[in-house]
């Protein structure tokens, strides 16, 4: 079994204010940005279990991103997206991969559209702490 295939926590529709962009009027002034986040654990024994202390909570996911994308500003959804992934892998140690997708809903660009964005994979290193 590869590390996207099976058992995944699903995170949709997260919504953020921050100051990610290359242009200064989006640094100063912020915008909405949505958050889609599939963490990839093996999810039988709290299947099993019914507890808690043998799964990772929802919470500290979205604390993850509510903390990057509320955070220091950037220029790239890019670099947005990649910190919430890293930090994900690095600080919750059951994930063994995530996919994260970045939304950006309002940009100037000459046509209707729902959002521009990002989506990017990363998966667990044998040098990642455990």
């Amino acid at each position: 079994m590869t590390s996207t295939e099976g058992d995944k926590l699903l995170l949709r529709g997260l919504m953020f204010h921050g100051y990610h962009g290359v242009h200064q009027e989006e640094k100063k002034l912020g915008q909405k940005f949505i958050i889609d986040i599939d963490a990839w654990m093996d999810l039988r024994a709290p299947g099993q279990s019914d507890n808690m202390s043998d799964t990772v909570s929802y919470t500290d996911i979205y604390r993850i991103a509510k903390h990057i994308v509320e955070g220091p500003s950037q220029n790239l959804l890019e670099s947005v997206a990649q910190l919430i992934a890293t930090t994900t892998l690095n600080n919750l140690s059951r994930i063994t991969a995530v996919r994260v997708v970045v939304k950006k809903p309002h940009v100037a660009v000459p046509g209707p559209l729902d959002y521009l964005g990002v989506e990017i994979m990363r998966y667990r290193t044998i040098d990642m702490p455990l």
